[in-house]
């Protein structure tokens, strides 16, 4: 590089930045709050995202990426031989299952899960760019970013993890799993900064990590009136992550003393059908609607009187503050993440807990309207994007980082 990213910044010259991630042209919080972040960094810096879409799915519109001045990169990995494949595979599942998991055998399993020329295309498409900083958007892509480090010259290397350590590297995890808990952090630690989404995540690591919260990623709404009587939740129905089965069992359990009230759930999925199977179980077709995705998710918060969390994890519950810019009160699972965004201003259930969760409904009711409003909001301001961003710049100086301990 030309010149470093100390000098750039110092002289007041714009840097090169990349984030590297799976998709930014779809439906997602991960992707909304990369695009927002990303738009905002572009005011003062040239960024550039590198995306494994598919370029047909180029649509600048979402998330009002068309409002920013940025490029973006489509990457696809080539192809990795038979033969070459399957030994990849045998050392993988070798170390999965066998191997003591030390740093040496993490580097072969670094290597054997990202062949050599998947490793080698996506540095060169990387170094090609001359970035002073890259991103690499979720767990996976940090810690092949972590293997491609030698290819990269002097660029200052962030990994940016959304999901929770638990969601991540806990019993049960449907993405990485307890196995692969060591690699991953032996992996991560190789980068010049790990960002986190709680200092609840932040203590689970074993190496320093930093913490910056997730911005308010839309512009609010109309404040609700809170006279609707409507409950809201939003989010993608993927498996055993929402729990709006949970709040589905909870709002029938609520329904039996509760004649007014209505549920929206607003997002799609692969647990779709099950929803609607035990709407329609529990005669519940007039009282809880499903509704699509929309570009104006503003009006559901804004047409809402309580705003209901039931996830079993969550990364960072970016609709928690989205809600409380509507100035929503809120019922949440009693996930760590909850208690850093909201304090005691929830009213909170225990993890998978039904029968609680349906009285915190019913306790929602008769809650002070007008005082937990004015308090949502005053929660929510503490999110604004400015504040998030200057974090961000702080992050790309290439002195030293004070870890979240």
């Amino acid at each position: 590089m030309e010149q470093s990213i100390f000098y750039r910044i110092f002289a007041g010259v714009m840097s090169k930045i990349c984030f590297l991630t799976d998709s930014v042209f779809s439906v997602g919080g991960v992707q909304r709050v990369t695009a927002v972040i990303a738009k905002e960094l572009s005011r003062s810096h040239e960024v550039t995202i590198v995306t494994l879409d598919g370029e047909a799915s180029k649509d600048t519109t979402l998330y009002g990426l068309d409002e920013a001045d940025m490029s973006y990169r489509f990457f696809a990995y080539p192809e990795t031989g038979g033969l070459k494949m399957k030994a990849c595979k045998a050392y993988s599942l070798l170390y999965r299952k066998v191997l003591p998991q030390t740093r040496w055998t993490s580097k072969w399993y670094a290597r054997s899960s990202f062949p050599s020329e998947k490793r080698q295309a996506l540095a060169s498409e990387l170094a090609e760019g001359g970035y002073d900083v890259i991103v690499g958007v979720h767990a996976p892509l940090a810690a092949r970013l972590a293997s491609c480090r030698p290819w990269l010259g002097g660029a200052r290397l962030i990994g940016w993890i959304h999901n929770s350590y638990q969601a991540l590297f806990g019993p049960g995890s449907l993405y990485i799993g307890p196995e692969l808990r060591r690699h991953y952090e032996y992996q991560l630690e190789q980068l010049d900064a790990t960002v986190v989404l709680s200092h609840d995540d932040a203590r689970q690591y074993h190496f320093p990590t930093l913490v910056v919260y997730n911005p308010l990623t839309l512009k609010p709404g109309a404040r609700s009136r809170g006279v609707s009587k409507r409950f809201l939740a939003v989010g993608r129905f993927s498996r055993r992550h929402k729990g709006f089965d949970l709040l589905i069992e909870a709002f029938h359990l609520f329904a039996k003393t509760d004649s007014e009230w209505v549920l929206d759930i607003v997002g799609e999925g692969v647990e779709e059908p099950l929803y609607r199977e035990l709407i329609a179980r529990y005669g519940l077709e007039k009282r809880v609607s499903i509704h699509p995705f929309t570009n104006d998710i503003q009006s559901y918060y804004s047409q809402a009187q309580v705003y209901v969390l039931s996830s079993r994890w969550e990364g960072f519950g970016l609709v928690l503050v989205e809600a409380m810019a509507h100035g929503l009160p809120v019922v949440s699972t009693d996930l760590p993440t909850s208690r850093e965004i909201m304090g005691d201003f929830g009213l909170y259930f225990d993890n998978g807990n039904i029968g609680q969760l349906a009285l915190r409904l019913h306790e929602a009711t008769l809650a002070d309207w007008p005082r937990a409003s004015e308090t949502a909001l005053a929660i929510a301001r503490r999110f604004d994007i400015k504040h998030i961003a200057r974090q961000w710049e702080r992050l790309l100086e290439v002195g030293p980082v004070t870890p979240a301990r």
